[in-house]
């Protein structure tokens, strides 16, 4: 209650008398697991950093195109092994309440965001106990062969080898660049960590505070090198319910929200005082079965649970009108999709044969994990679990579904404690290696990294690095049908549906563009009549 009274007085604060058309309020499904763009992996975490921080490059509104963002200009060697980016000059850094920056972005910057990730023996490298885990499960430790500030707008950046997915990675939340000289002044003071809670950036808006399972504060950045934003400030109103997100925006608490029920689609449309609006987003919800544990270390056993499942009655019963049931961990709308890979039938009969050859006549036991949250690729975790319960019950697979707070959640799947788990992906570069790298290749298998499965296949993994090695596309896109072949006979995933996303937004919202990427952008978001 007490919490429930703290942010209803902030909300009237910040949307009372003048200011009322001058604060963006979103409602937010979850905490982000961290301010710091480097230490996030989900939507939640990153969608808190974009008003913070700017990346070198960056991806065109709307698009998975790459665009000027940090850097002004950049050119790529022939060999395709070196970077050399221009910095835009005189890009302000925000202020702190004990920071004064005293200079501009540069090029040491630069160097400073990507060596803390890189390199173990960096000063802030262990700071808040940072793991860079997909920083790592993009390869880059090894990919990198040196970082160097040319001179104070020049920016070098050597590769071992040519890597067709840099420059997009690089557009990444992880991308962000952070200021050298405030970290330098919280090392002094002793307070290194700092750099992490309250965070500075050079993005349209400054942070100004943050209250867990409440509110995340930002103020508007004068000194943006973009140009002044339409609001004065942006709150998120961290809310994990749907239909409390949904009674939010229609009482005017929020002015936007993500992920409706999709029961509620119709009656969004018909209320002449708010928008829907659907995007095609690259994602992919899915069960994945744990490798490595027993009896799940068995291909017959996985074989079986993927021929029990009811993907369609799933879709139908979940996703409602925005879900396709999923073959493949690459979507349908994304270039190197092979659609003549299919499901094998719905047959539990056969499935028992399997498990019987498996050893496990009577079946066994397992917990089933599904997020506590609505996401991009899951709207509702629990009815999902629920469905998949009552189709393995069928095969006698007896499961019992577990969840926590959406933070321990994630900390569980990614340290492959979890037998069989709900979890899913929204594309952040636009990138088949993006799925089928980050989430199944042998380098995310390791404790701490996306491959939650931890499928380790040879043959797969050599297929996902060869197609990053090169820039011909159609070569790529031929090795990556391959490589959804030999997942498909392997079964390390039961791939559940893609989602089309929706966003909820109040009439007097302008200037808001849904992101292929999953991506809630608030840069030139503006309310009706701000001035």
């Amino acid at each position: 209650m007490i919490r429930r009274r703290g942010l209803a007085a902030l909300l009237a604060v910040a949307l009372a008398g003048p200011a009322s058309a001058r604060t963006l309020v979103f409602c937010s499904e979850g905490n982000p697991e961290s301010l710091n763009p480097q230490l996030v992996t989900t939507t939640t975490g990153m969608d808190a950093t974009w008003p913070v921080y700017n990346t070198l490059v960056e991806f065109a509104p709307g698009t998975t195109t790459i665009q000027p963002a940090l850097a002004e200009a950049w050119t790529v060697s022939e060999d395709g092994r070196t970077y050399l980016f221009r910095l835009r000059p005189n890009v302000a850094f925000h202020t702190a309440p004990r920071f004064r920056p005293s200079r501009p972005l540069s090029a040491d910057d630069v160097v400073f965001s990507f060596e803390r990730q890189w390199k173990p023996d960096h000063p802030f490298h262990r700071v808040s106990g940072g793991g860079y885990s997909y920083f790592r499960d993009l390869g880059l430790p090894d990919l990198l062969d040196a970082v160097e500030a040319v001179d104070p707008l020049t920016v070098r950046i050597r590769l071992k080898q040519p890597d067709a997915t840099f420059l997009a990675n690089l557009a990444m939340a992880l991308g962000g660049i952070l200021s050298a000289e405030y970290a330098a002044v919280l090392q002094a003071a002793g307070d290194p960590e700092r750099i992490d809670r309250e965070p500075i950036g050079t993005g349209p808006f400054a942070f100004a505070g943050f209250q867990p399972d409440v509110v995340l504060r930002y103020r508007t950045f004068p000194g943006y090198w973009g140009g002044r934003q339409p609001v004065d400030s942006l709150v998120f109103s961290i809310t994990p319910n749907a239909a409390v997100r949904l009674a939010k925006v229609r009482a005017g608490e929020c002015h936007l929200t993500a992920f409706p029920n999709p029961g509620d689609l119709d009656a969004i449309a018909a209320d002449p005082a708010l928008v829907l609006m659907r995007q095609e987003e690259l994602n992919i919800g899915y069960l994945a079965l744990n490798t490595r544990t027993p009896p799940l270390d068995d291909v017959r056993v996985r074989r079986a649970i993927n021929m029990a499942i009811d993907k369609e009655a799933i879709v139908q019963g979940v996703y409602g009108p925005g879900g396709t049931a999923a073959r493949t961990p690459i979507p349908p709308n994304l270039w190197s999709h092979d659609p003549a890979i299919r499901d094998e039938p719905l047959d539990r009969e056969a499935a028992l044969r399997l498990l019987a050859e498996a050893g496990l006549p009577q079946g066994f036991e397992a917990e089933l994990w599904y997020p506590p949250v609505s996401r991009p690729y899951n709207p509702n975790g629990r009815r999902v679990a629920d469905l998949i319960q009552a189709d393995l019950a069928r095969i006698n697979i007896r499961v019992r579904p577990m969840t926590e707070e959406w933070s321990t959640y994630r900390g569980r799947m990614l340290a492959g404690e979890t037998a069989l788990a709900l979890f899913g992906w929204t594309a952040d570069n636009g990138d088949p290696d993006n799925f089928l790298g980050v989430l199944l290749g042998c380098t995310a298998a390791r404790p701490g990294g996306s491959n939650i499965a931890r499928w380790c296949e040879p043959r797969f993994d050599a297929l996902v690095t060869e197609a990053r090695r090169t820039g011909d596309q159609a070569h790529r896109a031929a090795l990556y049908r391959q490589a959804q072949g030999i997942f498909k006979r392997e079964s390390p995933w039961v791939p559940i549906a893609h989602s089309a996303v929706f966003v909820v937004a109040r009439r007097e919202v302008t200037g808001y563009r849904m992101d292929p990427l999953g991506r809630h952008l608030f840069r030139g978001v503006g309310l009706s009549g701000t001035p």
